[in-house]
């Protein structure tokens, strides 16, 4: 069994992805000299290597994928006249440089360090105008994320304390004036739906009761004899035997 660690980083994926007896099959392509029933041979393994990952269906130019996979783990070296353009894939030698993990969490849970990036950006802008906008419209991203974190907490009073705090006292609004004109709130649609009307308890009863009895008016067999539909209008009563 091949050593993983033996092989550039960007083979040790492709080999894990297809698996070691897959690997060792596309080896064996080089021992054969005819270049026809070589490739024939790496369509058959192309089919395979789509068996063993069936989730890659439904991704664009599949066959295209298959075959610049194989076409690396066999090798420049191995000439195949693929149905689909081969490219040559950078050889990786090593692992990527690992992504620094944030040490320092944001001061406050409920934000994040988005809005906290955020904040320091529209400290930069010089345009009053503007950086009051900027406020607003971050002010209003904040109390949108605070809802999701304590609800019955999330007042006007409360977001205007966390801005400063998180600006260092640099960004401020007036409270009155965010109050007044509700500039923490997400701008609703003027568009209305047409209200659906329940209808009441005795609407409904007296419905059901004039569709059950209808259901047994105009049902066979039952009420009147031959399914035939009963006269309406007053009827004389049946005298009894002589």
């Amino acid at each position: 069994m091949t050593d993983l660690t033996t092989l550039p980083f960007h083979l040790q994926l492709l080999v894990r992805e297809y698996g070691h007896s897959t690997y060792q099959l596309i080896l064996g392509l080089a021992a054969i000299e005819d270049p026809a029933e070589r490739t024939k041979r790496a369509g058959q393994i192309v089919q395979l290597m789509l068996r063993l990952q069936p989730a890659l269906r439904e991704l664009p130019e599949v066959q295209t994928r298959l075959w610049n996979h194989l076409h690396a783990m066999a090798g420049e070296e191995v000439a195949l006249d693929a149905p689909v353009p081969l490219r040559s894939l950078t050889v990786r030698t090593e692992k990527p440089t690992r992504v620094p993990y944030p040490r320092q969490a944001p001061k406050l849970r409920a934000y994040g360090a988005a809005v906290e990036a955020l904040i320091a950006k529209a400290v930069t802008i010089e345009d009053a105008a503007e950086r009051e906008q900027a406020t607003v419209q971050i002010g209003r991203t904040m109390k949108f994320l605070y809802r999701q974190h304590n609800k019955e907490n999330a007042k006007d009073v409360t977001i205007l304390r966390h801005l400063g705090e998180l600006s260092g006292g640099q960004l401020k609004l007036d409270p009155a004036v965010v109050d007044s004109e509700n500039l923490f709130e997400m701008p609703v649609g003027t568009g209305r739906t047409q209200a659906f009307i329940v209808p009441q308890p005795q609407q409904r009863e007296g419905r059901d009761r004039r569709e059950g009895r209808d259901n047994r008016e105009g049902r066979s067999g039952f009420g009147n004899k031959g399914g035939k539909k009963r006269k309406k209008g007053r009827q004389e009563p049946q005298q009894p035997p002589q």
